[in-house]
């Protein structure tokens, strides 16, 4: 194998499992260092410059950083359940204990420049172009139909999961960039809007259309049969306020899950939530899941909806075929009737939530914006930029239903692009991030990090009462950490961002980091094919998606190999190195944000992020 080149910035990044598995590549281990040390408006800031609203996310994120966490992986030999450190809450963490200081630890907006961007639509997506943008001295204008901005986290995730207080108070950081928000306003014309001046257009306006199902007694049962996501919205606003006695959901996304536990609180007895899939096989988090059954809603996987039984013009129950699920040699999935008899399910009433689509109706076949056949607009996947080279797209109006932190990733991409343009500079050329590595030495055995990992398991977040809870549609279930618990899970953090860096030049041999890594992750040995030298090291790398550390020659013609997978980053080989070459040393990786630093001939400058 060629030697580790260190100095890519996706070789380190990609150690940091986390913040690589991110989206919008949130430093992870940086935010949760503060939250240990107490300084929690600064593990705030951490966050927000890169995902914008960390009190929302550290609530309803779908925390793809979690299963991507080293934790899990190093204690698989030793836990029954091994179980990656809490992440979101941590974020909440920062949210719910910040002091006062952030705003004004939030950039100046820049003066303005003259040009002028439009956001369609007020959610994640559109906000956060609003935010990167306004923040460097465009003016930006959001129009939503709704009243109040934040989209689908308004009006699509329960109050029980998200305090409204939250959403007004991250959306108003965002508006106090400078962004112009105009509710109550619903953009029906593309080609109006690109008949007016603005220099540049953003599309954010989401998935907005809820697929129904069309079987038998759909018509029949209209009055009680209601859209997931319109229904959502509905109870959001306060004009849905009950339910029948007898619920059924069917669907196995998120949307369903939030359905089925708002449908119990507003009055349900019986909710059931009903999935084509196997139970492993759907969409939603694991811990939405789990949340529906704590609460006492039954899951019933892989039932195919075959009709909606009407009696006397009344919807009175649906029948379901029984299927399993085949899989191809390609892993592609079909539902195969298994001839057991029909099972009916009782109702009064039913949620789909079977899926969302792209609808954009307000958009002219002759405005110049092409659609594929998916209905789903031509973008470059990159730039996010449309056929109409002024006009970008971003979150689910881009490429389908996805979540909060994906349509914050493509938000900023979408700003970056926008800047880039209307410098009339290329817009698929894109900036790298600023990247940088700072040892942690302060003595001989002593460093600026916290390297001793916790044996601690996974702590559990506190729920509120469950009969309390459940009486209320408005009552928050979630507690969050409280400050004692917030330090002891921040503690089971890895520091996998804080990386031992290599240089041969300085090693001798000796063996020491070997003997005393407690991982076995370290190896002096003859080179050769890597898949080959996986299975010859002291404990074998198994998980080839993980590089392999790589040495230049020795002096005695061996590399040193070490398995990024399994470090702890404890520093215990820079500690027994007589020589030095082991270091610990910080990465720290700021993704270009629109600005200066996303421009042609400018660096990035990480210091203009937020004002200390």
């Amino acid at each position: 194998m060629r030697p580790t080149d260190a100095a890519d910035p996706d070789y380190f990044h990609k150690v940091v499992d986390c913040q690589w598995a991110c989206p919008a590549h949130t430093p992870v281990p940086e935010y949760i260092r503060l939250i240990a040390q107490g300084r929690y408006d600064q593990a705030y800031m951490v966050n927000w410059v890169s995902n914008v609203f960390p009190g929302i996310l550290g609530r309803t994120c779908d925390r793809p950083c979690e299963p991507a966490c080293r934790r899990g992986r190093v204690e698989e030999a030793n836990a029954a359940k091994p179980e990656p450190v809490a992440i979101c809450r941590l974020k909440r963490v920062a949210a719910d204990y910040k002091g006062g200081e952030v705003r004004a630890m939030m950039p100046r907006p820049q003066p303005r420049n003259g040009k002028r961007v439009a956001c369609v639509g007020g959610g994640p997506a559109s906000l956060t172009v609003a935010r990167d943008l306004a923040s460097q001295g465009y003016s930006v204008t959001v129009f939503d139909g709704d009243p109040k901005a934040g989209g689908f986290m308004r009006t699509q995730v329960p109050r029980f999961r998200l305090p409204e207080h939250v959403i007004d108070e991250e959306v108003g950081y965002v508006l106090g960039q400078g962004a112009e928000f105009h509710g109550s306003r619903r953009i029906d014309s593309m080609k109006d809007l690109l008949a007016q001046p603005w220099d540049a257009v953003f599309v954010g306006c989401g998935a907005p259309r809820g697929r129904d199902l069309q079987i038998p007694g759909r018509q029949e049962a209209a009055a009680d049969i209601h859209i997931g996501i319109d229904w959502l919205a509905s109870v959001s606003f306060g004009h849905v306020t009950s339910v029948k006695k007898r619920v059924i959901v069917l669907g196995g996304g998120n949307t369903a899950m939030d359905c089925c536990r708002s449908a119990r609180r507003l009055g349900a007895d019986d909710v059931k939530v009903v999935v084509r899939s196997t139970f492993e096989d759907m969409k939603a988090s694991p811990w939405e899941k789990e949340d529906a059954q704590h609460e006492g809603i039954p899951i019933h996987p892989c039932h195919v909806p075959k009709a909606f039984i009407v009696e006397g013009g009344r919807l009175v129950g649906m029948r379901f075929e029984l299927v399993e699920s085949v899989y191809d040699a390609n892993g592609r999935r079909t539902l195969k009737p298994t001839g057991a008899p029909d099972v009916v399910f009782d109702c009064d009433e039913v949620l789909v939530a079977v899926g969302q689509e792209n609808a954009f109706p307000w958009i002219e076949a002759d405005c110049g914006v092409e659609f594929d056949t998916w209905g789903l607009p031509k973008l470059d996947a990159k730039t996010f930029q449309s056929t109409v080279p002024k006009v970008f797209f971003g979150g689910d109006a881009a490429f389908g239903p996805k979540n909060i932190i994906t349509a914050v990733a493509h938000g900023h991409e979408a700003a970056v692009s926008i800047d880039r343009f209307l410098h009339g500079e290329a817009v698929a050329q894109r900036p790298p991030p600023h990247v940088n590595l700072v040892s942690q030495k302060m003595g001989i055995h002593e460093w600026s990090y916290h390297n001793a990992p916790s044996d601690d398991t996974r702590f559990k977040v506190p729920w509120a009462d469950a009969e309390r809870a459940l009486a209320s549609i408005r009552v928050e279930v979630e507690l969050g950490f409280d400050l004692e618990t917030a330090v002891k899970e921040a503690e089971r953090c890895l520091n996998c961002d804080v990386q031992t860096v290599f240089t041969d030049k300085a090693c001798i041999e000796c063996d020491a980091c070997v003997d005393i890594c407690p991982m076995d992750c370290i190896s002096f040995t003859d080179n050769g094919d890597e898949a080959e030298l996986r299975g010859r090291l002291k404990a074998p790398a198994l998980h080839a998606d993980q590089a392999l550390y790589v040495s230049g020659a020795l002096k005695t013609g061996r590399v040193m190999v070490k398995d990024e997978d399994v470090c702890l980053h404890c520093g215990l080989c820079a500690e027994r190195c007589p020589t030095g070459a082991w270091d610990m040393q910080k990465f720290l990786l700021l993704t270009t944000k629109a600005g200066p630093a996303c421009r042609d001939g400018k660096k990035p400058q990480p210091k203009q992020e937020a004002r200390a």
